[in-house]
């Protein structure tokens, strides 16, 4: 977690993305308890630094590429400490007949 600005996107163009792009990109330690996000916003970039002072993110398994593509309910959930994966909801139940 050394990295600053530009060392962060960097990493992002070598990943063969955009760093000026409208996405956010979130980086983690391998402690899992800090998180930086570097963001551009039309003349300059963004970037939040998260540390948890106990516990860890949820933080999930990266794709082939490296990547992990998450919508912003997901990042609220993450930033929240919870999982990526969907709630838990009641299971649907079938071939009940009134």
């Amino acid at each position: 977690m050394r990295k600053s600005i530009d060392g962060l996107a960097g990493i992002v163009d070598a990943l063969g993305l955009d760093p000026l792009s409208d996405a956010g990109f979130i980086f983690c330690n391998r402690h899992r308890d800090k998180l930086k996000i570097l963001f551009w916003d039309t003349n300059g970039f963004w970037l939040y630094y998260r540390r948890l002072e106990r516990g860890r993110f949820q933080w999930p398994a990266p794709k082939t590429d490296g990547t992990v593509h998450i919508t912003r309910p997901q990042l609220n959930w993450l930033l929240s400490g919870l999982t990526l994966s969907p709630p838990r909801a009641h299971q649907p139940l079938r071939g009940l007949k009134v």
